[in-house]
């Protein structure tokens, strides 16, 4: 009986702890399974920070030289892992650095939760040195933000925290805690997060709304689904390729949603989009039922509203509610977790082939291929393209690779010619188009697959932005391969000055330094391409490295990405050249 007791005493000791809310803190992380942070500290999270001291076994910490790197590095980290990603600053300029990768995480659903240190409670609405209202502030481009102000609500929001960013559509939380709270104690206890009243992250799937997105399907004679990245995040890939095979029905990508499905699956059909391939794009007009899953309409995917696919009936399978008719007038929605819905839907989809339906792709690819693709990937012309270098990397990774983008012209050669094999294999800035994503992101995700080759590809414009983040590779021998497509032009902004403004590079000329040179002053094995012939064997050398590795590629300065869908312009509307 004794024992008995004894043990009792001993449970509620572990599970009730009299600590200060800086160590409260570690303690929610570790309970949520956080073992990696990126962060910068400072005055206002100094108190975090030394209690990070003393837990350095359980929990890594990774100085980036930006906040504004922490947080797209741990975008990339939850990207490439499904698990939430963390950040962390101080107050002040140093929560506010980390708003655009919050914002980029928002529109792109990821789940990072990011913690700001804040001023004492006493001195909030003071304009006290580094206040910031960064809870105002952020509230936009987050899905959930707090403040704490007394050390009590530590375990209970940052239990919420955790909760509201992996659940339902991912997204970005905020939570700024107060020195004050910082320092103060509490009797800790902590109790994960399992539902939080009013919000309701997974709608209840509607049986009628799959038998009626069942019917139209089956008596559909030029199917057609686009998937986006609510596939890769309801972990629904299994469900979208059996239903593709069985309903024979092809299948195109957004930005996000490539690498779903391996992009070498005969009813894979390639990217829609502003450069998206020619036929995805001309044939969504022309089908006559479009499915569209985990995908939000955007404008970079739609073009002209006015004419995108009128001729069809639209269902929409979506998690959100707030984006079904939000931009594209539907027929039929189907509200729920796309694992979920597609799982419901497969068996009452009729086993089809579309042969005719699926040639019309065929044709439209073989005019693709003879007009831009073999010009981009096979070019005969002097100068080096970025279509084959990215050929080349996906030989020497056997398309297996981690591909991480930053944005620009690179971006899009990138998407359209990366093959990938499995899932959450491409990673990039989708929705808001973040220059400088590319570096820090690929840290992120090679901490998370360190079993996986990561390459990042990045025009010489966004490299600059976040540069400094080769201290973190550096610091931490991170064995990330960089690859920087250079045409000594943002090029992206120069091609459409030159096919909208007559050819006035307004401030689009970079002058930049020797690429290579920076990265031998972080002492990391670098190499300069300047002739196609020796482009293969140093593709191959960065990839057979085991450290990391920085390839500058000198590519045409003057060379287009094509296709092209203009803004404002239909989908059928595409330019080939």
């Amino acid at each position: 009986m004794e024992t008995l007791k004894a043990e009792k005493k001993e449970k509620k000791q572990e599970t009730t702890m009299r600590i200060t809310g800086a160590e409260a803190l570690i303690h929610c992380l570790l309970a949520e399974g956080v073992d990696l942070i990126y962060g910068y500290p400072g005055g206002a999270i100094m108190p975090v920070y030394d209690e990070l001291y003393k837990f350095q076994d359980k929990l890594t910490h990774i100085l980036t030289r930006h906040e504004q790197g922490a947080a797209h590095a741990a975008q990339g980290y939850a990207r490439v892992t499904g698990k939430v990603g963390v950040a962390m600053a101080t107050s002040g300029p140093g929560a506010t650095n980390l708003v655009t990768g919050i914002a980029d995480a928002q529109i792109d659903s990821t789940p990072i939760v990011c913690i700001t240190g804040q001023v004492t409670r006493s001195l909030l609405g003071s304009d006290a040195f580094q206040e910031t209202d960064i809870v105002g502030i952020s509230t936009p481009v987050t899905k959930w933000n707090y403040q704490i102000t007394r050390v009590e609500e530590i375990p209970e929001i940052m239990a919420k925290a955790f909760y509201i960013a992996r659940s339902g559509r991912p997204g970005p939380v905020l939570v700024d805690i107060t020195k004050n709270a910082q320092f103060d104690e509490l009797d800790f206890k902590y109790e994960k997060c399992t539902g939080v009243r009013s919000y309701k992250p997974v709608p209840e799937p509607d049986s009628s709304a799959i038998e009626k997105a069942a019917e139209l399907i089956n008596n559909a004679k030029r199917p057609y689904i686009i998937f986006g990245q609510g596939v890769i995040l309801g972990e629904a890939e299994a469900e979208l390729k059996a239903l593709v095979e069985k309903g024979g029905i092809p299948a195109a990508w957004t930005i996000l949603g490539l690498s779903a499905m391996e992009t070498d699956h005969p009813l894979n059909v390639g990217m829609v989009g502003m450069h998206g391939n020619y036929g995805p794009n001309v044939l969504t007009n022309e089908c006559d039922v479009l499915i569209a899953i985990g995908m939000r309409f955007d404008d970079r995917v739609t073009g002209n509203l006015a004419t995108y696919a009128k001729q069809a009936k639209i269902i929409h399978f979506e998690i959100d509610p707030a984006e079904v008719n939000k931009n594209v007038k539907v027929d039929v929605a189907v509200l729920g977790n796309a694992k979920e819905t597609l799982g419901m839907l497969l068996p009452l989809i009729n086993k089809s082939e579309h042969k005719e339906w699926l040639a019309e792709f065929d044709k439209k690819h073989q005019i693709e291929f003879e007009t831009v693709i073999q010009k981009d990937i096979h070019p005969t012309k002097e100068g080096l393209t970025m279509g084959e270098v990215m050929e080349q990397i996906n030989m020497a990774t056997g398309n297996n690779a981690v591909i991480v983008s930053d944005v620009g012209q690179h971006q899009m050669i990138a998407c359209r010619y990366a093959k990938f094999t499995q899932s959450k294999s491409n990673i990039t800035s989708g929705g808001l188009g973040t220059m400088g994503f590319g570096l820090p992101a690929a840290i992120g995700a090679k901490m998370g697959a360190m079993d996986r080759e990561v390459v990042a590809i990045i025009g010489d414009g966004g490299y600059q932005m976040t540069i400094q983040e080769l201290g973190v590779i550096f610091q931490h021998n991170v064995p990330v391969k960089i690859v920087v497509l250079n045409n000594d032009h943002l090029g992206m902004v120069r091609q459409w000055q030159e096919l909208f403004f007559e050819s006035r590079y307004a401030s689009t000329v970079m002058t930049n330094p020797d690429f290579v040179k920076i990265a031998e002053g972080y002492h990391i094995k670098s190499r300069r391409v300047v002739k196609r012939s020796e482009l293969k064997d140093a593709v191959e050398e960065m990839i057979a490295s085991k450290d990391p590795y920085f390839l500058e590629v000198k590519v045409e300065k003057e060379d287009n990405v094509f296709p092209m869908i203009p803004t404002g312009a239909s989908v059928a509307d595409i330019r080939l050249k």
